[in-house]
């Protein structure tokens, strides 16, 4: 499911914490390990300036989701009375304060299940009034500073009976402001900008100051937590972590219960809105790897879901009776109940040994399709996409032209159709840093670097001293794997396993020799380094003119070279359960890259390391991670692609850009697009901005993250949201008799 609409700060809900996702299906500020934490991946799993660049697009270029909500939307009345859902999240929630850096996405469920939103996000990734808190909030003064005025619903109230207002704004933002260093924090972004709140004319309004122009004033307050959490430090830091006893949603939270892996929200009494339809929502906690079982024996009703599982609740949707065909089999051979077994599409690595044990297995297997039928999956795009990030801070990388021939070289139609096509789901690569199709900051801006083109790729490895068949000394590192390997070399070793035939299990190098009959070394030319600085140049510009590109359309004869050593990437990938899809991907990148003759080492590490020791730690060449779209991509994109900036104890503060690839002009793009209240001139500052990340090449965004939910067949308003935040007062399940319409294109 959604969790948080298009919030960067997905999963969290806490705005500005963007979470990557290191498998496919999500800091601004402190300390280096509070950064890591707040940057570890939602697993559901993704530079910002140089000189002006307009997008490709115009900038009143209309775009649409690619894919629609899959919900099995109903209205109310088709909505039974009563039940209890039980959700599968990753985990019981660390805290239920949003704002913290151990936030997750079991936190935002719980947040917008039952505590205030001013804004919520439509199904195009705007942010919309929500009315049972507001009856309206605009700006209404920009001189001498930016005012907005809230007006709130009347009948919004606590659960403890007192109403909500001014006092509870002005305690979340002292608690947010970054002034007061005694509140453990995520983040500040916005709050940080406010000179002071007070009470309007009267209890229902509440006047927000800021001391400078603020254009993303509608992320603020949402999620809104009671003056009782925000008023001290500690009530912050402590007392929402495991409860939170005052509320104000349609539900409310009764227990955390961490032996049974359970938070328990029910209705709320003094909900004054549209009741919920359920008696109580369970949010149970699910190993991901473990979902389809959780499903079929009703340990779950709903869960997001890996392919794998996917195609079996489809597969079983279509059978006919149980499919237990054991009785009787007891002489036949392991070696053919293991090919049985691989036809029903079970997990080969995780088959056991012995026919006895492999029958038990098998029956477990189809007693659980058997229950799979009464599922469906409902699917659509999540809000995030994933991008190949390329580590500029050291290394062949650290030349903009490198980056740039690593983009040249890739196939991104390819890429998309290859993860999305199998779905049914739309193949289109994701064309923005900045936002998603459907959203009013959407521009295809990747004509700033130019697509697939294996010549131009190779002109540019030549101009940056890379050359086919050059002299690589005798014992020598690659290029791209050198010092960076140090650090991490003995965990390295540990995850990936014994050395076997002169490597790493999980380890292999792409490209180093494989070379056809017909390869032909490149025309004699001068193959100095030319320490050129490009990052000035016109987006499309490469080469000097002149230089000859490398003759026929196959790799290099051997390994590119330069300065003795050869010109290799390390490709770090996580190696867990999910994996599978950046896999794949993974071989096609670095087969596309071996076209041009740029090898690739791909070394897998444990789920637990990849993001914290490797994206996070700088220790990687190219990596593949997932990055959350944001309804306020102002504020919570520019952390991303900001450029680093020494600290003062001469420490790289990189934020959440973890490519390490930024400029001042970019940077300057975002904080001017931060602080007009312009949304059409903020959208084109945006495009300029996305387009100067593209020319940078320091990210490079492949396709929309799929979103798949297994779902009971009778449950409603539930599934795959895309951008949209859930409602949860209309979740339930169908009404007897009722009948439900087809579900909405998702294309």
């Amino acid at each position: 499911m959604s969790h948080q609409g298009v919030s960067r700060s997905a999963p969290s809900g806490a705005r500005g914490t963007a979470r990557p996702a290191p498998t496919d299906p999500q800091p601004n500020h402190g300390g280096t390990a509070r950064r890591y934490r707040r940057s570890l991946a939602f697993l559901a799993a993704g530079a910002l300036a140089v000189p002006l660049l307009a997008g490709c697009g115009s900038d009143d270029e209309a775009s649409k989701p690619l894919a629609g909500q899959d919900i099995v939307p109903v209205a109310r009345d088709a909505v039974a009375e009563g039940g209890t859902l039980k959700m599968a999240v990753d985990a019981v929630p660390e805290t239920l304060n949003t704002f913290q850096a151990d936030a997750d996405a079991g936190t935002t469920r719980v947040a917008q299940a039952v505590l205030p939103s001013m804004f919520t996000i439509d199904a195009t990734g705007k942010p919309v009034r929500n009315p049972d808190y507001l009856e309206s909030a605009k700006v209404i003064e920009t001189e001498p500073r930016q005012v907005v005025l809230y007006k709130l619903n009347q009948q919004a109230v606590w659960s403890d009976g007192r109403e909500i207002g001014a006092a509870d704004f002005a305690a979340q933002w002292r608690a947010l402001s970054g002034k007061d260093s005694a509140y453990w924090t995520a983040r500040n972004a916005g709050y940080d900008r406010i000179a002071q709140i007070e009470r309007g004319a009267n209890d229902l309004e509440v006047r927000v100051t800021f001391d400078r122009p603020y254009a993303d004033w509608k992320s603020l307050f949402s999620p809104l937590y009671p003056k009782d959490v925000m008023g001290t430090p500690d009530a912050f830091n402590d007392s929402a972590r495991r409860k939170l006893t005052v509320t104000a949603g349609p539900f409310r939270v009764d227990k955390v219960d961490t032996a049974k892996k359970d938070v328990v929200l029910t209705r709320n009494p003094r909900w004054w809105g549209r009741p919920a339809k359920l008696d109580e929502i369970d949010l149970h906690a699910v190993d991901p790897a473990k979902r389809a079982a959780a499903l079929a024996d009703g340990t779950v009703d709903v869960a997001d879901v890996d392919v794998a599982d996917a195609d079996r609740i489809t597969v079983a949707g279509r059978e006919k009776g149980t499919g237990l065909p054991l009785q009787g089999a007891g002489k036949t051979s392991a070696k053919k109940l293991r090919s049985w077994a691989l036809t029903l599409g079970m997990d080969e690595e995780k088959l056991p040994k012995g026919p006895k044990k492999l029958r038990r297995s098998i029956a477990k297997w189809l007693e659980q399709q058997h229950e799979l039928r009464d599922f469906a999956v409902r699917k659509s795009l999540e809000p995030a996409y994933t991008q190949l990030a390329l580590n500029g801070s050291e290394g062949p990388l650290a030349d903009e032209r490198v980056r740039r021939a690593v983009a040249r070289a890739l196939d991104r139609q390819a890429l998309a159709r290859l993860v999305l096509t199998p779905l049914g789901l739309p193949a289109v690569p994701v064309g923005s840093h900045v936002a998603l199709s459907g959203q009013a900051a959407y521009t295809d801006g990747s004509g700033a670097i130019g697509g697939l083109d294996t010549h131009e790729a190779q002109a540019l490895l030549a101009d940056a001293g890379w050359v086919a068949g050059g002299p690589v000394k005798t014992g020598g590192k690659a290029a791209g794997a050198e010092d960076g390997e140090k650090a991490d070399k003995k965990k390295d070793d540990s995850e990936e396993g014994d050395e076997s035939d002169g490597g790493h299990d999980g380890q292999y190098i792409v490209g180093e020799d494989d070379k056809g009959p017909d390869d032909k070394g490149t025309d004699d030319r001068d193959t100095r380094d030319h320490q050129k600085d490009h990052a000035h140049g016109a987006p499309g510009a490469y080469a000097p003119k002149g230089t000859a590109a490398p003759r026929g359309a196959g790799a290099p004869a051997g390994p590119l070279a330069k300065d003795g050593k050869a010109l290799s990437l390390r490709f770090v990938l996580p190696s867990g359960p999910g994996s599978e899809t950046l896999q794949a991907v993974a071989g096609q990148i670095s087969q596309m890259l071996d076209r041009v003759g740029i090898a690739t080492e791909i070394h897998k590490v444990s789920d637990d390391s990849y993001f914290k020791d490797h994206v996070a730690a700088g220790q990687y060449d190219l990596a593949l991670y997932s990055w959350p779209s944001s309804a306020f991509p102002a504020t919570d994109a520019r952390p991303i692609y900001a450029k680093p900036v020494v600290a003062a104890d001469g420490s790289l503060n990189v934020e959440q850009n973890y490519t390490r690839v930024g400029t001042d002009q970019v940077d300057q793009l975002f904080d001017q697009a931060l602080g007009t209240l312009d949304e059409d001139e903020a959208d084109g500052l945006l495009r300029k901005a996305d387009s100067r990340i593209w020319a940078s090449a320091g990210s490079l965004p492949l396709y929309q993250r799929p979103q798949l939910v297994g779902a009971r067949k009778d449950l409603v308003n539930v599934g795959a949201f895309g951008f949209q935040t859930p409602v949860y007062q209309d979740m339930g399940f169908l009404k007897k008799g009722a009948k439900v319409s087809p579900s909405p294109s998702k294309g």
